[in-house]
């Protein structure tokens, strides 16, 4: 190719690039403008702030419950608010705790609790929400590709979706983190048999949709991390397995783990993927 050649696709990729910016602020607008969202004020108390994810039960219940001993506030998020018992009971009890609905696949719901809140900085925006698609769903031979879907919605998608709408909302903040709850099933390079193969994709794509923001937002300040809790004792196994797994641990002491990694990220070191023992994870 000519450098005059090399100099039109150049001037054609950007004018392409430009007119999808375009077309994409208008999209956005609309979006807006459809679903209006009166924002709360600017809270007169100023405290660390928590989003998390997932929180009505297993680990977003233990980081809700955990953080709140911290004197955090915390927004608990969960698909039916109306039916989290025990995170209601645990909103009751401290009123720093406040309860939002909030489905990770709805990118709408998402946009309308960051309109909402966006007078609000979160230091900590926690993605846990997580699902792992049922193993007779991802038997070689019996793929169930609907389900694939879904689990990639709400594993990877679903995260890269909430950094983007709370980015500002971190920005603004004190900690200024963004961290995702992945596992360590989605590292390749510790892969040494076949199983899960819609969740371990899901999280290994989660691992390098993280990578590439924690590249992206740098230099605003904002620091990106992954953490994993291990093999742990919640709905996320079945009952009838959980006794097969060796040193399966207890989600509150999972959680602690990973708050004492969430508590050891900087820019020095933003993408890190840590293990709960504090190691780093190859993928």
């Amino acid at each position: 190719m000519s450098d005059n050649e090399d100099d039109a696709s150049r001037r054609e990729f950007l004018t392409g690039v430009t007119s999808l910016v375009a077309g994409m602020m208008v999209t956005h607008a609309a979006a807006a403008e459809e679903g209006a969202v009166t924002p709360l004020p600017a809270p007169k108390k100023t405290m660390t702030t928590v989003l998390v994810t997932g929180a009505n039960r297993g680990l977003g219940l233990h980081f809700t419950r955990q953080y709140a001993k911290r004197g955090y506030r915390i927004i608990a998020t969960c698909r039916k608010p109306e039916q989290a018992a025990e995170l209601n009971a645990t909103a009751a009890a401290n009123p720093n705790i406040l309860v939002e609905r909030l489905d990770v696949v709805e990118h709408t719901s998402i946009d309308r609790l960051a309109r909402r809140y966006q007078n609000m900085p979160i230091d900590i925006l926690l993605n846990n929400a997580g699902i792992g698609g049922g193993i007779e769903n991802q038997l070689f031979g019996h793929m169930d590709y609907e389900v694939f879907y879904e689990v990639m919605a709400v594993n990877a998608i679903g995260p890269m979706k909430i950094c983007e709408a709370f980015r500002e909302h971190v920005k603004t903040s004190k900690l200024r983190k963004m961290i995702t709850v992945s596992s360590s099933q989605g590292s390749i390079a510790s892969v040494t048999m076949p199983m899960l193969y819609w969740y371990r994709s899901s999280k290994s794509a989660v691992n390098m949709l993280m990578t590439n923001l924690a590249l992206q937002v740098k230099r605003r300040g904002i620091i990106v991390g992954l953490v994993t809790p291990g093999a742990t004792a919640t709905d996320f196994i079945a009952k009838e397995f959980r006794k097969r797994i060796k040193n399966i641990r207890e989600p509150e002491v999972a959680v602690a783990d990973m708050i004492r990694n969430i508590d050891r990220f900087t820019l020095d070191n933003t993408g890190t993927f840590f293990n709960h023992d504090g190691a780093i994870i190859p993928w």
